[in-house]
């Protein structure tokens, strides 16, 4: 019996000899080698303090827990300006109706639709009306080819007569100039040679008119077909091409995704040639413009590295950001003395929207990082700045720690020790935690930062 005792007793102390040595306690505090093995340790590890707290699952609902993670940031190189997302210039998509006619619509305001996806109908009589003057003028072109031909023929016919004249008058002049022939004759057939070549010039002139006239109706039919093939771009692929639907409506289709954010027209209202039916808007292609002051000009140059984050207070995680590169605006407002700051993000955030306030960091040039964490996860038990940090070895615990604490950008602030990069610090419920925890470290010793307890000074 006795020996059980002191086997246990023993055991005992090798377990804090080891809990003593694994926090980094010094030889001196340590236990003689000269104590009795067999007195009780004074008390067992269940009761040793401990600045660690349990946060199971029902806890972190109820006090609203949430964590954000340590980052290495350029605390002391930020610039902060406040800002809001806009629309891209190109977000947007007039459709409008290329023929007059009373129009159906087949959506609904704010509704998302697809590519190729039915936005709405024409009820139109030029469109039957169109593809007809296309029939006709494709008639007259074609009927031009025989007709310049059969003029072509018959201005060869008056200029080869022409030929015979000149040649006949040639015979007649070398009779005269021999004795012969008649004067009468030789009058007759200059007569003739002016006839034939006046006929011959209104043929000539004919054959421009009809070569201008081709050119005109081959320009109406590249019109009319060009016309044609604009709706035939938007027309929806599944629409119907029988008879009755080619010759009395369109129906216009969405040529890219997106929400309709606004409707111009009614349902069964007429509409104008080219008139405007709605608007579709791409939300997610959106931008983030800042103003700063003009004074801090000469810290800022295109190309920085800059974040949006969500402001604070609200329901969206602080460090649910987006990154991109600054672009400063081309001009700047004199009389507020502010200058626009552009950023594209590189990813979308899903909180992001048109309209939404949020905030820019710029790092600038010239900045060291440093490990920092969220100004709001810092309380204080009277003077003194307390952190939660989440146990790494046990999730459903957190371990109170002094913050030892350095510069702030109003945001974020510089912690000095105690944490590595990646660690997790309560975000949301840490002034509930340090009021659950407020008044209970023990007198006469220090706790190390893995939450274990060592008596006397470090």
């Amino acid at each position: 019996m006795h020996a059980n005792a002191t086997l246990h007793s023993f055991t005992a102390r090798l377990a804090l000899v080891a809990t003593v040595t694994l926090n980094g306690c010094t030889a001196e505090d340590a236990p003689s080698p000269s104590a009795d093995v067999h007195q009780a340790p004074p008390a067992v590890a269940s009761e040793s303090p401990t600045n660690r707290v349990d946060i199971p699952a029902s806890v972190r609902l109820n006090l609203g827990i949430t964590f954000a993670k340590v980052e290495s940031r350029a605390v002391a190189q930020t610039l902060r300006v406040p800002g809001r997302f806009e629309v891209l210039p190109t977000a947007r998509r007039q459709y409008r109706a290329p023929l007059e006619g009373q129009v159906d619509l087949l959506v609904n305001q704010y509704q998302r639709v697809n590519a190729g996806e039915t936005l709405f109908r024409v009820h139109s009589p030029q469109w039957g009306a169109l593809h007809e003057q296309i029939t006709a003028m494709q008639a007259r072109v074609e009927s031009m080819v025989p007709l310049r031909e059969a003029h072509r023929i018959h201005e060869a016919s008056i200029a080869s007569r022409v030929s015979l004249w000149q040649a006949r008058l040639e015979q007649l002049e070398i009779l005269r100039m021999a004795g012969g022939g008649s004067a009468s004759e030789t009058t007759s057939t200059r007569e003739s040679i002016i006839s034939a070549t006046a006929e011959l010039a209104e043929v000539k002139e004919q054959e421009a008119e009809l070569h201008a006239q081709q050119k005109l109706f081959e320009s109406e039919l590249r019109s009319l077909t060009a016309r044609r093939a604009l709706v035939l771009q938007s027309l929806d692929s599944t629409a119907s091409s029988s008879g009755a639907d080619w010759t009395n409506r369109y129906d216009m289709a969405a040529q890219a995704p997106g929400v309709i954010e606004s409707l111009d027209v009614v349902s069964g209202g007429l509409v104008a040639d080219s008139g405007l039916v709605l608007v579709i808007v791409q939300p997610e292609l959106i931008r983030f413009r800042a103003r700063a002051l003009q004074s801090d000009l000469g810290r800022l140059h295109d190309g920085l590295a800059s974040i949006i984050v969500p402001p604070q207070g609200g329901s969206i995680p602080l460090q649910d950001s987006m990154s991109g590169s600054l672009q400063i605006g081309l001009s700047a407002d004199p009389d507020e003395r502010t200058i626009d700051l552009i950023v594209q993000p590189s990813s979308i955030a899903s909180w992001a929207r048109a309209g939404v306030s949020a905030h820019l960091e710029i790092t600038l040039e010239g900045g060291e990082t440093e490990l920092a964490i969220p100004l709001s996860s810092v309380v204080r038990d009277g003077v003194t700045p307390i952190i939660f940090r989440r146990d790494p070895a046990n999730p459903d615990k957190v371990i109170r720690l002094e913050a030892d604490l350095g510069i702030t950008d109003g945001r974020w602030i510089v912690i000095k020790s105690g944490v590595k990069e990646g660690d997790e610090i309560v975000l949301d419920g840490n002034y509930q935690l340090m009021l659950a925890t407020a008044g209970n470290a023990p007198q006469g010793g220090h706790f190390h930062s893995d939450g274990t307890f060592h008596e006397g000074k470090d």
